[in-house]
C-alpha cells in the first residue's frame, strides 16, 4: 500500500571476512541477540538455529453481501518450530478494528463502530473454553494453553461472526450498495512468533500493515447465486460454481496469451454466470502464503489472460481483472496487469513470478496481498498503471519474502515504489514516474524527516510516508545504479533465494546484498539508511582549460545522492553526465566532473528525475 538513532553495536566473534565489515552498522541489543543465538547469519543468510513457526487453516465462511454478516468456523494446525514451550498463544482478530471502543489511528464513521468479532465457539485440541473468559483487547486475543513443546502442534478451532464494514474502508470493506465487497482479515488468526520479539503484540491501529506467518488455507466460501468469488490461491471447483461455458473460458485463459472476457455485459444480463443454486460454495486453496482474502460481487465484468513467467519450466500465471463496468479506466488494467507480471518475470526483479494467478479487484483503496490487489478507480491512465504496478509488486515484497511490514514498512512499500518507477516506463515509455521525490527533497532534515530506520509504527503523516516510499526507494535505486544491473540483479536475487518463504530483518537484507554483491555497501546503508541528513548538491566551480570544463560539485548535505549533470548547449540541445553515488564512498564532500565538449556550452546545471535536492538554488552555472 501505495529521530531515533541505533548507538548499539554489535560485538560477535566471526571470522567470515564480509561479517566483520557488518559492525559499522548500528545493532539495537535485541536484534544483537538473535545473531548471537545462530537464528541469523552476519553473512546473509539464515543460522543454522533458524525457525519459524506454521500452521493449517481450513475457514468455512458463510457471507451475506446485502447484510454484510460474515459467519464462520477456522481450524487451526498450528506447529511450534521454535525451541520455546509456549504457554499462551496470541490470536489476531482484525476486524476488532472497527470495534467500539478499540484504539485507531484513524476516525471511521459512527455507523462502522461495531461489536466487532464475537466468538460462539472456542477449544483447544477438542477442550471447549469459556468463551465468556477469553482474554481480547481489541485485535489482540490471548489465550493461555496447556504448554506447547518445541516440535510439537496444537489444534484450535473457532466459530465466530461479524458485521463487515459498510464504509471507513480501511482496505477491507463493502464497495458499493448492490452487494460488491472486498473481504480481508476476516480471521482469526495465530499471531507470529518469532526469534525477536517472541509474540507479536503490536495492535492494528491502521496505518502500519501487516505481519504474518507462512501457512496453508484451505478455504471455503458461501455466497448467493450469481456472486462470483476471486481469491488468494487456486478455485478447486470452477465446474461446481461456474456455468459450463464460464468455467471453458476460465480454463481457456489459463492457457492464452490473449485476453479472454470471461464474463461480459452480455453475461451480466443473462445473470447465468454461476451454478443456479440458491448458495454456492467457491472452494480455494493456496500453499505457503501469508494471508488469505477474497472478494465478490454479482455485477463485475471478467478479463482474464495469462502468460510464461518460467520460460525453464514454461510455468504460466493467469491475470484477472474483476470490475464496475461503470468505471472504465479499469478497461486497461488487464493490459497493464499483465506487463507488469511480464517485466517482473523479465526485467525487475526478474524473477518468475511466484504464484499461479494475480487478481485486480475494483474496490475502494489501494492495497495489496497475496494473488489479489483491492484498487480503487483512478481519473488518469497514468494513475491507472502506476496505481496497478505498484501494488501487483507487492508480491515479491512483502509476500514472497515475509518481511514484517508493521516494523519495518520500507522493507516492502520501497520496492514497490521502485518497481512503480521502473515498470511504469516499460508499459508506457512516456511515463515519468516521480512519486514522492519532490516532497522528500522539500521535507528532508525538517521536523516531518526521521531515519529510515525509524520503526515504522513510531511514525505517521508525512514521516511514515517519505520513510516508506520515496526515501527507501531512492536508496534501493542508487545501489542499482552503482552495481550496475548485472551485479544488482545476481545480488538481489541471493538475496531473494536466502530469504523466500521466510522473515528477513532489516540487518538480512544489507547483509544478503552484500554477500551478493561481493561488496562492503555499509558505507551507504548507514549514510542513507541510519543517518539523519538532507541532499544537497551545489556546482561551486567551473573552470575551463584547452576547450575541456572542470566542474566541481559540492555535496553540502550528508545524503549520498548521483552526480546528474545536464549540459545545455548553444543550441539548446542537452547532454546529461552521471557519476553514481560511489563518488562520496570515501567520504568526500567534492567531486569534479571533467568534460571536453564538441560545441558550445551555454550552462551547467545539477538535476535528475531521481536526485532530491533541498537547495536547488545553486545548481546551475551559466556559461559567460
Amino acid at each position: 500500500m501505495k529521530p531515533a538513532k541505533y548507538l548499539l553495536s554489535l560485538a560477535l566473534s566471526v571470522t567470515y571476512s564480509l561479517a566483520i565489515a557488518q559492525h559499522q552498522l548500528p545493532m539495537p541489543r535485541n536484534i544483537a541477540a538473535a545473531y548471537q543465538k545462530g537464528t541469523r547469519s552476519l553473512d546473509g543468510s539464515p543460522g543454522k538455529s533458524y525457525w519459524q513457526n506454521t500452521a493449517d487453516y481450513t475457514i468455512k465462511i458463510d457471507f451475506d453481501p446485502f447484510s454484510r454478516k460474515l459467519a464462520g468456523t477456522v481450524d487451526i494446525d498450528y506447529t511450534n518450530n521454535s525451541p520455546d514451550t509456549l504457554k499462551q498463544i496470541v490470536f489476531k482478530l482484525y476486524p476488532n478494528y472497527y470495534q467500539k471502543g478499540a484504539p485507531r489511528a484513524n476516525t471511521i464513521a459512527p455507523e462502522d463502530v461495531s461489536e466487532g468479532v464475537k466468538i460462539e465457539h472456542f477449544s483447544v485440541n477438542q477442550e471447549a473454553q469459556d468463551v465468556r473468559k477469553l482474554r481480547i483487547d481489541a485485535t489482540n486475543l490471548t489465550l493461555r494453553v496447556k504448554p506447547i513443546p518445541p516440535k510439537q502442534k496444537a489444534k484450535f478451532y473457532i466459530a465466530y461472526n461479524y458485521i463487515l464494514n459498510a464504509g471507513s474502508h480501511m482496505r477491507t470493506g463493502q464497495v458499493d450498495s448492490l452487494g460488491a465487497a472486498f473481504v480481508a482479515y476476516f480471521f482469526p488468526r495465530i499471531a507470529v512468533y518469532d526469534d525477536v520479539d517472541g509474540w507479536n503484540r503490536i495492535p492494528y491501529l491502521g496505518p502500519a500493515e501487516f505481519y504474518n506467518d507462512f501457512c496453508s488455507f484451505n478455504t471455503e466460501i458461501t455466497v448467493p447465486k450469481n456472486f462470483v468469488v476471486w481469491a488468494t490461491g487456486d478455485l478447486k471447483n470452477a465446474s461446481e460454481v461456474l456455468s459450463r461455458k464460464h468455467a471453458k473460458r476460465l480454463a481457456e485463459a489459463e492457457k492464452k496469451d490473449a485476453i479472454v472476457a470471461i464474463i461480459d455485459q452480455k453475461d451480466l444480463k443473462r445473470q447465468d454466470i454461476t451454478a443456479q443454486n440458491a448458495r454456492n460454495t467457491w472452494k480455494f486453496s493456496a500453499e505457503n502464503v501469508v494471508d488469505f482474502a477474497f472478494a465478490t460481487s454479482d455485477h463485475y465484468l471478467w478479463n482474464s489472460s495469462s502468460l510464461v513467467v518460467d520460460p525453464k519450466t514454461k510455468r504460466r500465471t493467469r491475470v484477472d481483472v474483476a470490475y464496475n463496468p461503470v468505471h472504465h479506466d479499469f478497461e486497461e488494467v488487464i493490459h497493464f496487469s499483465r506487463k507488469t507480471v511480464e517485466a517482473m518475470s523479465y526485467t525487475f526483479p526478474k524473477w518468475p513470478f511466484p504464484y499461479s494467478h494475480e487478481t485486480v479487484f475494483d474496490g475502494l483503496d489501494q492495497m495489496e496481498y497475496p494473488m489479489m490487489v483491492n484498487d480503487n478507480p483512478v481519473k488518469t491512465r497514468e494513475d491507472a498503471i502506476t496505481l496497478t504496478d505498484h501494488e501487483i509488486f507487492h508480491t515479491m515484497f512483502p509476500f514472497y519474502m515475509g518481511t514484517n511490514e508493521t516494523k519495518y514498512g520500507w522493507m516492502d512499500e520501497g520496492w514497490a515504489t521502485l518497481g512503480e518507477w521502473i515498470i511504469s516506463s516499460i508499459i508506457e515509455p512516456k511515463l515519468e514516474d516521480d512519486y514522492g521525490v519532490a516532497p522528500y527533497a522539500q521535507m528532508a532534515a525538517t521536523e516531518a524527516d526521521m531515519p529510515i530506520m525509524t520503526l515504522t509504527t513510531q511514525q505517521n503523516g508525512a514521516p511514515f510516508f517519505l520513510n516508506s516510499y520515496p526515501k527507501p526507494a531512492l536508496g534501493y535505486l542508487y545501489v542499482k545504479q552503482m552495481l550496475g544491473d548485472e551485479l544488482f540483479t545476481k545480488a538481489l536475487h541471493h538475496y531473494i533465494a536466502q530469504w523466500n518463504g521466510k522473515h528477513p530483518l532489516p540487518w538480512d537484507f544489507f547483509n544478503a546484498m552484500n554477500a551478493g554483491a561481493g561488496r562492503n555497501l555499509n558505507w551507504f546503508w548507514k549514510r542513507w539508511f541510519f543517518d539523519e541528513g538532507y541532499p544537497d548538491l551545489a556546482i561551486t566551480n567551473v573552470q575551463q582549460q584547452a576547450g575541456q570544463y572542470q566542474i566541481t560539485v559540492q555535496a553540502k548535505g550528508s545524503k549520498p545522492v548521483p552526480v546528474e549533470l545536464v549540459v545545455t548547449y548553444a543550441d539548446n540541445t542537452t547532454s546529461t553526465i552521471h557519476r553514481n553515488v560511489s563518488v562520496w564512498e570515501t567520504g568526500n564532500t567534492s567531486v569534479q566532473v571533467d568534460f571536453k565538449p564538441t560545441k558550445a556550452v551555454k550552462k551547467f546545471e545539477l538535476k535528475g528525475t531521481y536526485v532530491p535536492d533541498s537547495n536547488p538554488k545553486d545548481n546551475v552555472y551559466v556559461v559567460k
